[in-house]
């Protein structure tokens, strides 16, 4: 996938490019690095880019339960899951997390195909206090927007920290991994 979506066909098409562009890049971000590195926090934050993938597929996870109305854990339980949901642990490897942000997002796609009006109402979780109290429902249109904008935020997140890490950034990076020949305006990526 290079660095525009492609044409798109209609609605659903184009929300579902868009979120699997944003998932390349953010994914990107860790092109040629070490378990170590991914787990790596070389800022002020304590973010690192393993910890942010695994973040977003989890988020997504979530997002796609709340379409479907599945049962939701009890906020406690959710919150200390959340608290060590941004740190890649020591017994993970960034394969791994990458591969459980694949299946993430081979669900949402097949949830999604399976929905006939991306109109479709999903209710807004009571009890979760950042989400508003005064909206009965989104619906999956807007879920599919949101999973968008989280991802291109975390994906900006990872670039830096990346750069912190080995200087590699994105267009370096994507021509690494697509193979691009180099040319005077990009050279690939390479590793020190």
């Amino acid at each position: 996938m290079a660095g525009n979506v492609p044409p798109v066909a209609d609605e659903r098409d184009g929300l579902l490019k868009f979120l699997a562009q944003q998932r390349y890049v953010l994914k990107l971000a860790a092109h040629g690095l070490t378990d170590d590195q991914a787990r790596r926090t070389p800022t002020q934050s304590t973010l690192s880019v393993g910890g942010l993938i695994k973040h977003v597929a989890s988020t997504e996870s979530g997002w796609i339960d709340t379409v479907l109305q599945l049962p939701q854990k009890p906020f406690d339980e959710a919150m200390a899951e959340y608290a060590t949901g941004y740190a890649l642990g020591s017994d993970e490897t960034l394969e791994g997390t990458i591969a459980r942000y694949d299946e993430v997002a081979a669900r949402t796609e097949e949830v999604i195909a399976g929905i006939d009006d991306l109109g479709q109402a999903v209710p807004v979780p009571k009890g979760v206090p950042w989400f508003p109290q005064d909206v009965e429902a989104w619906s999956v249109r807007w879920v599919l927007l949101h999973l968008i904008q989280e991802t291109a935020r975390h994906a900006g997140h990872a670039d830096i920290i990346r750069e912190h890490i080995d200087g590699g950034t994105a267009m370096p990076l994507m021509a690494a991994a697509e193979g691009w020949p180099e040319t005077p305006f990009i050279k690939p990526w390479q590793p020190a």
